[in-house]
């Protein structure tokens, strides 16, 4: 059991607690220690199957990824094995990896001006992932590197987020459809899945009606654009905000578990708040697509209409867009997923990851 590495730019984190006592008998997906990163908290899931013979990571101490924290073996291995396993190892270098990150985090200019991306993965379908209001590419932390296993996988920063352009031309859902069309273009997608994120939801289902020539099918994770009911106090609070006391509450309705927003997540917002024309951009699109605390953009009808693959995902327990939306896909096939609210790409990454998966591959 090592130290995980959860997105590029990570290189460390903290063992915030183990879930589990030496001796237990560990399944595959089971939730066996804590971690928390610069970014976000979450529980880590065993790979592998076996008994955790060793804890060797303590509680609060903070270790580079891949740094050994547990050791699963069979009865038959003996102690002294695990403990001479345990001295010998050393943390791999991270040779080529700054590299790599800069390789895959990459620039293009389009016609909605230069956006910011990552793409991993060599073969299989293409799938493009949008983010949320607000959010960026990294929101698909817990996502891109598993979908890449057996998919080409790109995802970007919308104009006004992320490290794209702050300059937002047109803040319509047409406008931003306009963006991710665009970006398909100079990337040079002829067709793709979408798969986005409430706000990037709406956009991948308006792209699909707007050019449905470019679109394969939806994955549509607590979507916006299904209702007219959306929580306006958080996107009022979110683009208001300017400090950590008036952040960190409006955040917390993201998760179903508070935990996850760290400190970490709430400076990260805060440096991205202050970045010249980040304020103005959030505040056309709130006032564009939210304005009165009500969905502006209804699109229910017309994915139905298009007749796409189209997959639902919601967490059940999401206070910024209800789940009970997900009921008004038509005939789209809907999964709502217990112990999770509005990221529930993050706080349930790997049921959302299987889903995505299974909906594309067929």
């Amino acid at each position: 059991m090592l130290m995980p590495k959860w997105g590029l730019s990570m290189r460390e984190g903290v063992l915030v607690e183990w879930l589990v006592d030496e001796g237990a008998e560990i399944a595959v997906g089971d939730e066996i220690m804590e971690v928390e990163t610069d970014k976000i908290a979450s529980a880590v899931e065993a790979a592998d199957a076996g008994i955790l013979r060793r804890r060797v990571g303590d509680a609060g101490e903070t270790y580079p990824v891949r740094a050994l924290l547990g050791v699963l073996a069979p009865p038959e291995v003996g102690d002294d094995d695990i403990d001479a396993y345990i001295a010998a190892y050393e943390v791999p270098a991270d040779e080529g990896e700054d590299e790599d990150a800069a390789a895959q985090y990459e620039f293009v200019d389009t016609a909605a001006g230069r956006l910011r991306f990552a793409r991993r993965g060599d073969d299989g379908p293409t799938l493009v992932l949008i983010h949320g209001f607000g959010g960026d590419l990294d929101n698909w932390l817990f996502n891109i590197d598993a979908l890449a296993q057996k998919a080409r996988v790109f995802a970007l920063d919308l104009p006004g987020h992320g490290q794209s352009t702050k300059q937002l031309a047109d803040p319509s859902l047409a406008g931003l459809a306009g963006v991710l069309q665009a970006f398909l273009d100079a990337v040079e997608i002829e067709t793709a899945h979408l798969v986005g994120h409430s706000m990037g939801a709406a956009v991948a289902a308006r792209l699909a009606g707007d050019a449905p020539d470019r679109v394969q099918s939806l994955s549509l994770i607590a979507a916006a654009g299904l209702g007219p009911e959306i929580n306006a106090d958080y996107i009022d609070g979110f683009v208001a905000a300017e400090s950590r006391r008036e952040l960190k509450p409006v955040l917390l309705d993201l998760f179903a578990d508070s935990e996850l927003v760290s400190r970490g997540m709430v400076d990260d917002l805060l440096k991205y708040k202050r970045i010249d024309g980040v304020s103005e951009a959030l505040g056309a699109l709130a006032e564009s697509l939210f304005a009165g605390g009500t969905q502006q953009n209804l699109l229910a009808g017309q994915i139905a209409e298009l007749g796409l693959p189209t997959l639902v995902i919601w967490g059940k327990e999401d206070r910024v867009i209800p789940a009970a939306h997900a009921q008004n896909a038509g005939a789209a096939r809907v999964e709502q997923i217990d112990c999770a609210g509005h990221m529930v790409q993050m706080e349930q990454a790997s049921r959302v990851n299987e889903l995505i998966l299974e909906h594309v591959l067929g």
